[in-house]
């Protein structure tokens, strides 16, 4: 499987904190990965250098090949990549509609599949029933729901979830694993992080766990359902 997504040897600090030591992993075309740990060791921090959020003092983030960790965010989004950032973060004084337009990007690599507002409104019929309200008059579970969906709505090659279910009721929990897990099906590469490791465990290809913002850990849900001392140590569950 050939990678969309290459990180190798990836460091970054907060001012004089060192926060990431050595990050690296891969993300092929079609493939699920999670990136696992504990708060604070380094999973979020990894994810805003992804998106050119913070910079990369040392190793390096290739998309398609191509070196990305020195562009600006909207160029970096632009390859292909989207993020549903934790908290949601959607606008909350837009309409739901609003705010799906307002990330809109066609894509002609997606001609015949592309994300647009019917596309969303199938995917999440919730949305289409609050089309008209606004992102602040939305439950946690609806907000979550807009904020992957705007993310679709910029066509993208590779999701990346921060937090994907944290704070939802059982109940939209188990309507975003159906959702990640149609993705999945329809060949969307995606990187997620979430507490939830047997939801994970049955998602996704490959897992990378981080501890003090470095890759200690790394293999596929069989090797991760058989090392649960792996789970124990690094996650605390």
């Amino acid at each position: 499987m050939s990678a969309f997504l290459s990180v190798k040897s990836l460091q970054a600090s907060y001012g004089h904190a060192q926060a990431l030591f050595d990050i690296s992993f891969e993300v092929g075309a079609g493939e699920v990965v999670t990136l696992l740990g504990r708060n604070g060791m380094g999973r979020s921090t990894t994810v805003k250098c992804l998106f050119g959020m913070l910079p990369v003092s040392s190793g390096s983030v290739s998309v398609g090949g191509e070196r990305v960790d020195h562009l600006p965010s909207h160029r970096i989004a632009r390859k292909g990549l989207a993020l549903v950032p934790e908290g949601r973060q959607v606008f909350p004084n837009l309409t739901v509609e609003e705010n799906l337009v307002a990330t809109a990007r066609d894509d002609k690599r997606s001609r015949g599949k592309a994300w647009d507002l019917d596309r969303v409104y199938v995917f999440f019929p919730r949305l289409k029933e609050r089309r008209g309200n606004l992102g602040s008059q939305l439950s946690g579970g609806e907000q979550q729901m807009l904020a992957i969906g705007r993310a679709l709505m910029t066509n993208p090659r590779l999701l990346v979830l921060d937090e994907a279910t944290e704070g939802l009721a059982p109940v939209i929990r188990n309507e975003i694993w159906r959702a990640l897990a149609e993705l999945k099906q329809d060949g969307l590469s995606q990187i997620v992080i979430d507490k939830n490791v047997k939801a994970l465990m049955g998602l996704a290809d490959r897992h990378f766990v981080i501890e003090k913002g470095c890759v200690v850990w790394q293999g596929t849900s069989n090797d991760l359902r058989g090392q649960p001392e792996i789970v124990h140590q690094y996650l605390g569950v």
